[in-house]
């Protein structure tokens, strides 16, 4: 049985986690076991690690910001600008390698999840929108700093661009993660 859940109300911007139906496997794999689990191996691990890099360096990018409005210093401009391209350029990496490759492949494994991987699928284009953002507001900040002049009301609204890319990522992972690893537990499915 296929079941339906309008997909407005799964949209990344206001989605709180996934339906229990689109959970069957999660359910059946809590997040505690994983790594115990005999089909975990180095690859979904790795994949795993990847995600809690975005996280961490999501999370340096906004202190960094956070640290700038409290107290402006010299080296914020050149953190801030080598942080946020590596997280921008690996996150699209990232996002294609799973479009073109692993997510294809997965979503034929158990149909029960097809429209989990649907709902991943769109994440990826509304993350996209957010990524222009958080580069616009990013790069804004940047032109500040070098003309002297509205740095820290543009580092006000990165702040509140980094806030809301942070909500948005972290939703996604989650989700991501509590779709894909339970079904490579279940599967034996390989991320290679």
């Amino acid at each position: 049985m296929r079941y339906s859940c309008d997909m407005e109300t799964l949209d990344l911007d206001g989605r709180k986690g996934l339906p229990p139906h689109l959970r069957v496997l999660a359910q059946s794999y809590p997040r505690a076991t994983w790594q115990g689990h005999p089909n975990f191996n180095g690859l979904t691990a790795f994949w795993l690690e990847r995600h809690g890099m975005f996280r961490q360096v999501m999370d340096k990018v906004l202190d960094l910001t956070q640290s700038y409005l409290d107290d402006p210093r010299d080296r914020y401009a050149p953190e801030l600008s080598r942080y946020t391209g590596f997280f921008l350029n690996e996150l699209h990496g990232h996002h294609s390698i799973e479009d073109q490759h692993y997510f294809p492949q997965f979503s034929r494994l158990d149909a029960r999840l097809e429209q989990g991987f649907e709902i991943l699928d769109k994440d990826h284009h509304a993350l996209d929108a957010h990524i222009h953002a958080l580069a616009d507001a990013t790069n804004a900040v940047l032109t500040a700093i070098k003309a002297g002049q509205g740095a820290k009301s543009a580092a006000g609204r990165l702040e509140a661009t980094q806030v809301q890319f942070k909500k948005f990522l972290d939703r996604h992972l989650s989700d991501e993660e509590e779709i894909v690893v339970p079904l490579i537990l279940e599967y034996g499915a390989d991320l290679g």
